[in-house]
């Protein structure tokens, strides 16, 4: 099992839901505001009147074999929109219950 983490911005809302369901990734956490900047480059994030753009996250769990459909996907969005910004980052999931 895999732990995927998606940090984007809140207008891929839509897009990154609809990758999570083609891909048959059910069960997730959403967070509906989270705030950062990027590490290369892009506007911050913040949510505020200088840097009003806000991110949503999301944490799933996916089998190893749904990885890389998703992240595929993940950067198709975000090649074509690179403005917006769009992370994902996987690391194992070593139990759940």
């Amino acid at each position: 099992m895999k732990t995927i983490f998606i940090s984007y911005n809140l207008a891929h809302s839509e897009k990154v839901h609809a990758i999570l369901d083609k891909c048959n990734a059910r069960g997730f956490t959403r967070w509906d505001a989270t705030y950062g900047r990027g590490s290369i480059d892009g506007e911050p994030h913040y949510g505020t009147h200088t840097w009003p753009a806000i991110n949503g996250s999301i944490l799933t769990v996916v089998e190893d074999d749904k990885v890389e459909p998703i992240l595929s996907r993940l950067k198709r969005i975000d090649e074509k929109h690179p403005a917006h910004g769009l992370r994902a980052f996987v690391w194992n999931c070593e139990r759940m219950i």
